[in-house]
Formats: structure tokens, C-alpha cells, sequence
């Protein structure tokens, strides 16, 4: 008799890691919020990082597109690599680098634009400037987001209409009008509500197609229900890293299995 399947997406073996952290170290002034996180993170697939508050798992993802320059006092040593390059090297452009990595924040931000201005916004940014082209980009990128058909007959009409769910897609149409090759996403989810959320995970599910995503997730069964793999943090650490199915169903470390069953956090 067959196995039942597995209530956990696949983790599908990919060449090479498109995002690497050697040694990667943080502070807040002088306060330690990343201890030594080395891993890889393979391309086209999603990776959640999950863990309780303040053990260091968004300061990572802001890592990856280097966010945390804006911040005040921030230290980082190790490294970091897209693509084997070293994203915090003196020569690297952070524009350049902020084209390829998007960004999908905890609450929607759409600008006090009209929805096709929010899509077009990045484009026109980099220069673009024919009203042909912006038009197909932003059809292609609200496709990609699930959002044309609710939008097709008021992309002049203000963003900040549409609904919460609506606003949340928007803006990830918004990140991947650039084509960017990587997208974050810290909690995209965590305001909305179960429909909406549902369709944010479907969305995500549809996107790793074409680029790698890595989501930070308080909610463990959606850690579980859309990532391939999954990094468990615990005080600025690295506690395990592990396909999804291995760190809920069979984790190596103690820790690990007590947060992941409730036990803690």
C-alpha cells in the first residue's frame, strides 16, 4: 500500500546556493543580534525563517538587501553572497543591488498613487519612460500577483481603495516589476485575514517558479505549508537549518523540536 502524501511542499534539489552567509555577524550598537549564521539558501525555492521575537530572523532578511545601512550604529562582520558575490564589499552599487533583491514588508505600503503609478514606479525610476512598455509591465507584474482581474477596469484609481489583501499582492507586483531575482517578505501575511492570507501563500507558491523567496513567518503552519526549507533562530543564532519536512516532522536539535511542537516561544 502507498504512503499518504506528505502535507509538506517538496524540497526540490537545486544547483549551487543563490543567497550564502559565512560567519555573518550583526550588533545594534553594541548589542549582538546575529551570532556567527552561516547558510546557503538555493535559488527558486521559498525558505522560511521562523523563530521567537527578537531572535534575530528580520535583521537577517534586511541583511540580504542590506536595509539595515539605514539604520544607526549598525555593525556587521562576515560575509554575505548573491550570486557568489559579496554584497558588502566597498564597490558594490546598493541601488544595482536593491534592483535584484525586492522587498515585501508586514503591512502593505502602497504610495498615495493611482495602481498603475505603484506598479510602473520602479520602472520609471530606472528611466523607463514609453507608455506602451510600462503598460505591459504592470499587466505582466499584477498577473503575477493574482491582482489583474480585480483591477484591469481601475488602474487609475488610488491604491489605497483596495482592500487589505488587495494592497498586500499590490505590493508584491510592485517588488516584481523590476524583476528582481530574489524576493523577501518579513511576515507578508500577519495582518490580514485567513482568505487574504490564503491567497498571499497561493501567490508565493506560484512565484517560486520564477524567483527565490525567503519569508520570515511567526505562524508555523505556514512555515510548513509553503516553504521547502527552514531555518529555526533562537538569540541571534542559527539553531537548525533543514528541509521544511525534516525541522517539523524530525529535527536534529532539542530546541528546535520544542518550538516547532509549542513548547516555547
Amino acid at each position: 500500500m502507498s504512503s499518504p502524501p506528505s502535507p509538506y511542499p517538496s524540497a526540490v534539489p537545486l544547483p549551487g546556493p543563490i543567497i550564502e552567509t559565512r560567519n555573518l555577524q550583526l550588533w545594534y550598537g553594541t548589542t549582538p543580534a546575529l551570532r556567527g549564521v552561516s547558510l546557503s539558501i538555493q535559488e527558486k525555492v521559498v525558505t522560511a525563517l521562523i523563530g521567537p521575537s527578537g531572535c534575530g530572523k528580520s535583521t537577517l532578511l534586511r541583511c540580504f538587501n542590506r536595509m539595515n545601512d539605514l539604520i544607526d550604529r549598525v555593525r556587521i562582520d562576515g560575509e554575505c553572497l548573491i550570486g557568489g558575490e559579496n554584497i558588502y564589499a566597498p564597490e558594490i552599487d546598493v541601488i544595482e543591488l536593491r534592483k535584484r533583491v525586492g522587498m515585501v514588508f508586514q503591512r502593505s505600503n502602497p504610495f498615495p498613487k493611482s495602481i498603475f503609478e505603484n506598479v510602473a514606479y520602479g520602472c520609471r525610476l530606472q528611466g523607463l519612460k514609453d507608455r506602451h512598455e510600462l503598460h505591459s509591465i504592470v499587466e505582466r507584474s499584477l498577473r503575477g500577483a493574482g491582482l489583474w482581474d480585480e483591477v484591469k477596469d481601475r488602474l487609475h484609481e488610488s491604491a489605497l481603495s483596495l482592500s487589505g489583501g488587495q494592497q498586500q499582492r499590490l505590493c508584491i507586483a510592485r517588488a516584481i516589476a523590476i524583476q528582481p531575482e530574489i524576493i523577501l517578505m518579513d511576515e507578508p501575511a500577519s495582518a490580514l485575514d485567513p482568505m487574504a492570507t490564503a491567497r498571499v501563500e497561493e501567490l508565493i507558491l506560484e512565484l517560486k517558479r520564477d524567483y527565490s523567496i525567503v519569508i520570515v513567518t511567526h505562524n508555523m503552519q505556514q512555515a510548513s505549508r509553503i516553504s521547502d526549507y527552514t531555518a529555526f533562530f533562537y538569540l541571534g543564532e542559527l539553531i537548525e537549518y533543514n528541509e521544511t519536512n525534516r525541522i517539523f516532522t524530525n529535527p536534529e536539535k532539542k530546541r528546535t523540536e520544542d518550538y516547532v511542537t509549542g513548547r516555547f516561544g
